[in-house]
């Protein structure tokens, strides 16, 4: 009799490991089937993309500053920024933001001074500097200005009015970031030289996702 039961205790111990129905304490356990692994899908974003945008502007065409003196040497560090920027405001209207600024402006670097600190870089790949200026006018609006020498005269080759985030130097690239209304996005805008145009001109015009521009 007593060998019966424990030929019943075996075969119920047996059947419980199979089973994996009668587990003791400290034994592992079936934790049922695994959900297979999948990409995540995205249900949402959360932002609307801005109207499709239309080609880049073209470049206006370089303008020499006559009034200026010449330069020989090609080095445009000869020069005083602020020089230059005022000659470059001479044609303009009195009433022009931009221009008051400028006249305004008694030494860069001052507080009441909207002519930022100058950036000197190689922007027409001839081995030299070029000057570019950043003047700030009324809201996040900048005039952007670039210079070079050419044939011996300070030659303007960058002019634009921009409601900039910042700017950046990238090689020989100027990239303005803009905000845009749009919700998400803001607005990049590539600058590069155009060797037919011999200036500045927009080559990229795009949107990007906000957390990609530089914070000002």
């Amino acid at each position: 009799m007593l060998r019966s039961l424990r030929v019943v205790a075996l075969a119920l111990a047996a059947a419980c490991t199979l089973l994996s129905g009668c587990g003791v304490t400290g034994e592992a356990k079936s934790a049922g089937s695994t959900p297979a692994v999948s990409a995540p899908e995205r249900v949402w974003t959360g932002k609307t993309p801005p109207e499709p945008l239309g080609p880049p502007n073209s470049a206006g065409r370089p303008t020499p500053l006559r009034s200026m003196p010449r330069v020989p040497s090609g080095d445009i560090h000869e020069i005083a920024p602020l020089t230059i920027a005022r000659a470059a405001a001479e044609p303009m209207s009195g009433d022009d933001e931009t221009a008051k600024s400028i006249k305004a402006c008694r030494a860069l670097g001052q507080k009441a001074c909207a002519v930022q600190a100058p950036h000197y870089r190689d922007l027409n790949g001839d081995g030299k500097d070029e000057l570019l200026l950043a003047i700030e006018t009324s809201g996040s609006w900048i005039s952007l200005w670039a210079f070079t020498v050419k044939d011996g005269v300070i030659t303007q080759i960058l002019g634009v009015s921009e409601r900039s985030r910042s700017v950046e130097l990238a090689g020989r690239d100027v990239i303005v970031w803009e905000p845009v209304d749009t919700g998400g996005y803001d607005l990049r805008r590539v600058f590069s030289w155009d060797e037919r145009l011999q200036a500045l001109n927009e080559r990229v015009t795009e949107y990007v996702e906000s957390g990609s521009a530089p914070k000002k």
